[in-house]
Formats: C-alpha cells, structure tokens, sequence
C-alpha cells in the first residue's frame, strides 16, 4: 500500500499517522531522537488525534491514547518536535494526493486541471491566541487593544490547490501584513503553467509583473482603483510622462489590441514608485512594462441583482481561453472562503492554545495536516461516490474519523445542491449578559479585592 492509503488506513483504524513512517522521515531529516515511547512520529500521530477531536487539552491525551505516559512527558515531547518534520508530512502528503488526482480516471486527470493548467487559490485570514508577553511582541494586538486587554492575533496567507481544496502552504505574521508581501514565496510552491486566483489585492503591477517572472499566470479582479475602460481609441496617461495634471481620470494602460466586446490586451507601466514590499534589486528586476489582458462582463442570476465583474488576466489568447469562461473561473475562488470556515469553525483552529511562538506555529501546521487529511478522505469517496467534492460534508467526514465503523465502507454524506444561497450573518442566540474587559485583569482583581474589604 502507498504510503498516501497507509496514512489514511492508519488515521482511521486508530486515529494515528503512521509512526514508524514519520520517525523513518526524521532520520532523513537529521533530527536526532531517542528510541522511546514517545518518538517523533508517535508524538505527532497523538496531535493529529489530539487535534481531530477538537483540539483536547493535553491532559486528556493520556486517557484518549490509552498509554503510560504523563501530562508532563507528552507537554516536552510536543515541543521537542520539530516543525520541519511536521511540514515535511504535510508536503509528502500533499503531493501524493495531487499526483493521485493527475493519474486518476473519474475525479482526476483532465477533470483535475482546467483547460491543462492546475488551479490555485491565495487569500488571507487570521486567528488569535493567548495574551502572553512573547505572541504580543511577536504578532501584536488589533490597534484598539490596550497593553493587558485583547489576544495577540497572527495574519496568515494560505495557498489552496483549487480543485481538490488541500492548502499547500501557510505563512505567518504580525497582525498587520499586507497579503500581497507573501506572494513571492507563495510562488516557490508552483510549476510554470499555474494560474494564480486571488482579490484585488494582487492585481498591482508589482504583482503580476512577478508572476509572468516566475512563468505562472493569474486571473484577478481589477484593482478598485485602476481605471478600466473599454472605449475604442481612449487616451491613456504614462506615469512617466506629461503633468501629473494631465494624468488624472486616465486609464493608466495602453490598448494594443481590441479582442472582442469589453475584452482587450493592455499595456501596463512600471509605476514610479517602488512597491513598500519589494526590495530594491526586486524592483530593479521588474521589466518596464508587461502585457496583459482586461475582460468585463455583467453576471446575472435567479434572485441577484446583475453584477459587474472586471477581470485582469495574464492568460493572452482569446481562443485558447474565453472571456466567460475566465469569469466562471474567477466566480469559483469563493470555495477558499468556504474551507477556511472548515479549518477555523469546524476543526477550531480560530483560537489557537499554545503560549509560544514556536508551540503556536506547530499547532497550526498541525491544523493544516488534519484539514489534508480530511479532505483526502473525501477525494477518495467522491470518486467512489462520482460526485464532486464540494459537494461531500467536511463535519460528516470529521465525524466519521473520530466515530465511524474503521471496517465498513464510508458513504460521506452529500450536501444538496444550493446555488445562490445566501444567508444573513447575524446571531440568533442570546449572548451572556457580561460587560467586555476594559481594563488590565489584574486591575479588575485588585478592585473587587477592595470591594470585598469594604463590605466586610
């Protein structure tokens, strides 16, 4: 058996990962260890199950495993565990599966890549963590937050592989990182011929200037504040050429070739300013202008009101790829925002337990491979089940890891099709009626403790 179906077998039957795997990875790692209970790969199988139970408090671990260890030696295992090993596992997971998917028949190959290229999605998210001195030096608090009130939060920005809805990588910073500053690292992660789908925030000429660099494409909504127009024969305004004067209300792009109704290939400009996230010799690097490709279309649906989308693409060729096409394309990046809610609502990792940074960012790569690992169980019942895999439940997939008969075939249950769902965000259930902290607790402490004295 492979050891993508090993792992699998073995996550269900006792809620491990294979340890004799991992501990044989660690030695290729060259992390030295001892050969006890507690190895490397049995440390890191005990957090997965920890995690897919709801993230238990380590006390509870000695119970669930069944084993003579104390709370104390399973605490220092956990910290002793490197956080290359439990990424390394996570890319050799993540690999297997995406090679599964291209040799596949049903829910592979072809199916897998639209029109031959893979697809990913970039988005940022967040979550918090406890209120110790080294998280709030590190990541820093929302700025309304005074010293001794609020939690440290982290800004993160995720890579999914679209098709199949794994996360292929995850990075970590303050609370107040722009996406964008990521990207490149984000682009390490791919092959030539992958399309990019994010926001708005990486439609900037810096951005997209590096993807064509790194020979990928992407398929991003038009900055909000990038004029497009698609009148024939418009003016435009060079940034380096003219009074600034003259500049105003002009598209910053130049038409080189009208493809069709509100579908042309433009000419952007290096901007005069270097990017605050770019390094100089980066900046230097970037050429002075890249084509691209401006699509707008109106998108109408039963119960919606018509909306506008504006698209900027490096994908060229009209023939090869057509403008609706890109636009139900560019519609399906929602999915990213569904699985985030599964990773931090469903699997809890919103509000992360451990105290330091490096305890932190383990709990979070831990996060991430029990989130894979679901969703590869779900990649093999879709094809077993010939549906797509958006339509598989992620909590019933959950609940039949920590529940489910291991020696029966699992039939995940399938959600309904709901198209155009929309749903007010909004709380139905009556929050406790408690004030919000707005004080130091140890100031809070020491007036009740001068209340209670004066009662007395």
């Amino acid at each position: 058996m492979a050891a993508f179906d090993l792992a699998l077998a073995r996550v269900r039957r006792d809620g491990r990962l294979p340890a004799e795997w991992i501990d044989q990875l660690a030695r290729v790692q060259r992390h030295p260890f001892r050969q006890t209970l507690l190895t490397p790969g049995h440390t890191l199988s005990l957090f997965v199950r920890q995690i897919a139970c709801g993230n238990l408090a380590c006390a509870s671990m000695r119970h669930l495993a069944e084993e003579a260890f104390s709370d104390s030696a399973y605490c220092q295992a956990r910290a002793r565990l490197p956080l290359e090993l439990i990424q390394g596992v996570q890319r050799r997971l993540v690999e297997q599966a995406r090679r599964d998917l291209d040799d596949g028949d049903d829910a592979g190959g072809e199916a897998y890549r639209w029109r031959g290229h893979r697809i990913h999605v970039l988005d940022g998210s967040g979550d918090s963590m406890p209120d110790t001195p080294e998280l709030r030096r590190h990541y820093g608090v929302p700025r309304p937050c005074r010293e001794g009130l609020g939690f440290p939060a982290s800004h993160l920005l995720l890579l999914m592989d679209q098709r199949s809805g794994l996360f292929v990588d995850c990075v970590d910073h303050p609370v107040y990182t722009s996406d964008v500053s990521d990207a490149p690292r984000m682009h390490q992660q791919l092959c030539g011929g992958d399309v990019l789908l994010a926001d708005d925030a990486f439609a900037g000429y810096a951005h997209l200037a590096l993807v064509l660099q790194a020979k990928l494409h992407a398929v991003v909504p038009a900055h909000h504040r990038r004029i497009v127009d698609f009148t024939a024969g418009r003016a435009h305004a060079h940034p380096r050429k003219g009074k600034s004067c003259r500049r105003v209300g002009r598209p910053r792009s130049r038409v080189l070739k009208v493809l069709g109704k509100d579908d042309q290939l433009v000419e952007y400009f290096k901007p005069v300013e270097k990017s605050a996230w770019l390094s100089a010799e980066q900046w230097d690097a970037l050429p002075a202008s890249i084509t691209l490709r401006e699509i707008r279309r109106t998108v109408r649906r039963d119960g919606f009101r018509p909306m506008v989308v504006t698209l900027v693409t490096t994908l060229l060729d009209a023939d090869a790829y057509p403008a609706d096409e890109l636009i139900e394309l560019r519609l399906t990046r929602w999915m990213i925002e569904t699985n985030l809610r599964h990773l931090k609502v469903t699997l809890k990792m919103d509000e992360l337990k451990c105290k330091t940074l490096a305890g932190v960012r383990k709990e979070r790569a831990v996060f991430l491979l029990v989130y894979n690992l679901i969703r590869m169980i779900m990649l093999r019942c879709a094809r077993r089940q010939k549906v797509n895999i958006n339509r598989l439940s992620f909590a019933d997939t959950l609940a039949w890891l920590r529940h489910g008969d291991a020696h029966a075939a699992v039939q995940i249950k399938i959600n309904p099709l709901r198209p155009g769902r929309l749903e007010p965000r909004v709380r139905k259930r009556a929050k406790k009626q408690f004030p919000y902290m707005t004080q130091p607790r140890a100031d809070l402490k020491s007036q009740l403790r001068a209340k209670h004295r004066d009662t007395t």
